[in-house]
């Protein structure tokens, strides 16, 4: 009499090790998915930031330029490369860190691309045109990368917390994780005047 319950026992303990397996094994899956679309977050940053030098020298070079606006992008651009985020610590504080770098980066080129309508010249150069497209493109990708670092997060936070696998999470240190957000005051349409 024994022996059927314990093959019974033995058979209980296989499943849940099996499930408990897996359920693990699609957790680490996910926080690898997340990890690789953060890395491809970080890629289109990079490629921003290498253009941004080019499109400085190429402005510096065909027009009498105004030096704060160059100044606050070289500065802005060396802030941006130097908050650096691992992508096991994606915490709260450390993507708003990221984040705000950035959009010190991103409102300096925007002033810079809103000055260089008052040279003509510099609009018709076509290093600066081919510069600017690809600074548009590199922009297009950043909103991507981030859309999809955001898909990734919202389908690994699904996971971890859901039953039962918020239990098996919980004991092996998977935790949620922070995608990226708007930022302050994104809500409010900008007023344009002419």
């Amino acid at each position: 009499m024994k022996r059927p319950g314990l093959i019974i026992v033995l058979a209980i303990v296989v499943i849940v090790g099996f499930l408990g397996c897996n359920g693990y094994n699609g957790l680490v899956k996910q926080d690898e998915s997340v990890k690789k679309a953060w890395n491809n977050v970080q890629t289109e940053y990079q490629q921003r930031s290498d253009l941004v030098p080019n499109l400085v020298n190429t402005v510096k070079g065909a027009a009498n330029f105004e030096q704060k606006t160059l100044t606050d992008v070289v500065e802005a651009r060396a802030k941006a490369t130097s908050v650096n985020i691992n992508a096991d610590n994606l915490t709260p504080e450390k993507v708003a860190e990221f984040q705000a770098a950035q959009g010190q980066l991103t409102g300096a080129l925007s002033r810079l691309l809103a000055t260089v309508e008052a040279y003509p010249t510099l609009k018709a150069t076509e290093n600066f045109t081919k510069l600017q497209g690809e600074l548009e493109g590199i922009e297009n990708g950043i909103k991507n990368a981030r859309k999809n670092f955001n898909e990734e997060i919202n389908v690994y936070n699904t996971k971890v917390r859901s039953f039962p696998m918020n239990i098996l999470g919980g004991l092996f240190g998977f935790k949620q994780k922070e995608g990226f957000k708007a930022d302050a005051g994104a809500e409010k349409a900008p007023e344009v005047k002419f």
